[in-house]
């Protein structure tokens, strides 16, 4: 399968480059169930190390919708199930067609809970597709390289899965929604600590 021979050849890349994945908690990730795992977006390299220490474990998500236009881009990007989301005006899909994949019960969905690079706070879509889907939301972090050169200075990487955050059955009002959101951003804040009591993140750009 071409998703497990990318996961496969880029892991082989990676431990040339930067040494083991240092994957932490594994055992959290649901069996016999799909689910969202989500986590915060530092680097062009999270989705990265995130995929490979989740192996074999398969995931779906999104990507902004320029990335496809190119033809190898959009190749590729698709057969590692993304599928194109427009930032500025997400629409419908951009939460109907990750339920619809999570009730299929194939892939799991991977998705950045804080947006972008440059921010910290949790945004409502990963409780909102969560709820429809009916699954469970896995929190998790990345620390290691941020950047390219870090990868080349083969700084440490971590991987690290946080406890499941059970969804309940039922509509929410919005106050409870934005609860499970914040207990989100607080599992994102307790995994780092974990990981580097010292840890901090820079949420600006440069």
């Amino acid at each position: 399968m071409f998703y497990n021979f990318v996961i496969r050849f880029v892991h082989f890349l990676l431990l040339i480059l930067n040494g083991r994945i240092h994957a932490q908690n594994k055992e959290k990730l649901p069996e016999g169930t799909t689910y969202v795992l989500a986590a915060p977006h530092r680097s062009w390299l999270d989705p990265v190390f995130i995929a490979i220490a989740a192996y074999p474990h398969r995931y779906t998500t999104m990507a902004k919708k320029e990335l496809f236009d190119n033809k190898f881009v959009n190749f590729l990007l698709r057969k590692m199930n993304a599928f194109p989301v427009d930032r500025a005006n997400p629409g419908p899909s951009a939460i109907k067609h990750p339920v619809s994949v999570l009730k299929e019960g194939n892939l799991n969905f991977f998705i950045f809970s804080t947006g972008t690079r440059y921010d910290a706070a949790v945004k409502g879509g990963t409780t909102t597709i969560a709820r429809m889907a009916k699954v469970p939301i896995v929190p998790v972090v990345f620390q290691g390289p941020f950047t390219f050169k870090d990868l080349l200075k083969r700084q440490k990487a971590v991987v690290r899965f946080g406890d499941i955050i059970q969804i309940p059955e039922g509509r929410m009002p919005r106050e409870k929604m934005a609860e499970i959101d914040l207990e989100l951003e607080q599992s994102f804040a307790r995994l780092d600590k974990e990981i580097n009591p010292d840890f901090v993140h820079e949420f600006k750009k440069k």
